[in-house]
C-alpha cells in the first residue's frame, strides 16, 4: 500500500527540524510520497532544496491568500512565474481566498488569487485552492479567470457539498485532511462520502490539524494513514482500495510528479 500525502509544511520548523526522522514516519507508515506546500516565496527556496534531496518529495511556488496582507501586488506577476519555474515544482499554490482571516477591503487578495489562476493556466501546472468562508468568490473567479483549464485541487476542503460539487464541475480534486475525523465535521463528513473516487485525494496539511487519534499533537505526514483509513470505512471500501485511487488521481492531477521506479533507489 502506498499513499500520498498530497499538502504538507514540512518546511516549517515544527517538521524540518526533524526532518529525516519524519520522512522515515511517514515512509513506514505507508506514506510513498508528499506534496510540500509553498506559502510564500520567501521560503520556496527551501522546499525546492528538500525537493532535490528527496525524490518522493515534491514542492508547489505561490502565495497563501493570507500572506502579506494587503500587499497590493505581491507577489507580482513576474516573480510567481520564475518561482514556477523549477523542475520540482509540479503545483501553483496555495493560493485562493480566505474571509476568516481577513478583514476589510480584500481587493488585493482576490487580485492575488487571479495572478496565479493566470500563472498556472501559461505555465500548465494545476493550482492548490484555499478556501475558507469565501464560498461564492473563489468559485466565481474560478470561473472567470478559466481555472478549469488548469486543473487542480481544492485542498483541506471544509466547505459544503455545493462549493464541492461546483469545483467538481470545472473538473478540479478535492483533497479531505484529518478534519473529517472531528466530533463536530458532519459536514465534511456529508462531502467526503460524495466525492467521486476518481477525484479524490488525501492529505495533513502539517504540522497542523492533526487527525483522530493524534489530535493536540504535531501533525506529520504519517498521519495521513490515520485519515485514510477513517475515509475508507467512511465510504464503504477497504484501505487499499482507497489507498491504490487516491495514490492514482494523486499523478493524475500532477503529472510532473513522477513515481519512483527502482532505477531512482
Amino acid at each position: 500500500m502506498i499513499l500520498v500525502d498530497s499538502h504538507c509544511h514540512i518546511d516549517f520548523p515544527e517538521l524540518h527540524e526533524n526532518l529525516i526522522a519524519v520522512l522515515d514516519r511517514a515512509n513506514a507508515a505507508g506514506v510513498g510520497y508528499l506534496l510540500c506546500v509553498s506559502v510564500n516565496l520567501e521560503d520556496l527556496k527551501n522546499i525546492v532544496e528538500i525537493s532535490h534531496v528527496y525524490s518522493q518529495v515534491f514542492a508547489s511556488a505561490g502565495v497563501h491568500p493570507n500572506h502579506d496582507q494587503g500587499a497590493l501586488d505581491s507577489p507580482t506577476y513576474v516573480e510567481l512565474r520564475e518561482a514556477v519555474q523549477d523542475p520540482v515544482v509540479v503545483a501553483v499554490g496555495e493560493t485562493g481566498l480566505d474571509y476568516y482571516r481577513s478583514e476589510g477591503d480584500l481587493e488585493w487578495q482576490l487580485d492575488r488569487f487571479r495572478r496565479h489562476i493566470a500563472i498556472s493556466r501559461e505555465v500548465g501546472k494545476p493550482l492548490i485552492v484555499h478556501t475558507r468562508r469565501a464560498n461564492h468568490d473563489t468559485i466565481s473567479i474560478m470561473r472567470e479567470e478559466g481555472a478549469a483549464d488548469a486543473g487542480g485541487v481544492m485542498h483541506c476542503f471544509s466547505e459544503d457539498w455545493p462549493t464541492a460539487k461546483a469545483a467538481l464541475d470545472l473538473g478540479f480534486y478535492v483533497s479531505i485532511s484529518g478534519i473529517v475525523t472531528f466530533k463536530n465535521a458532519d459536514t465534511v463528513r456529508e462531502v467526503a462520502r460524495q466525492i467521486p473516487s476518481d477525484r479524490l485525494l488525501v492529505e495533513t496539511d502539517a504540522p497542523y490539524l492533526a487527525p483522530v487519534p493524534h489530535r493536540g499533537h504535531t501533525n506529520e505526514p504519517a498521519f495521513v494513514a490515520d485519515t485514510a483509513r477513517f475515509l475508507a470505512e467512511l465510504r464503504g471500501v477497504d484501505l487499499e482500495t482507497l489507498a491504490q485511487q487516491t495514490t492514482d488521481n494523486f499523478f493524475e492531477l500532477f503529472p510532473l510528479a513522477t513515481r519512483i521506479t527502482a532505477d531512482d533507489h
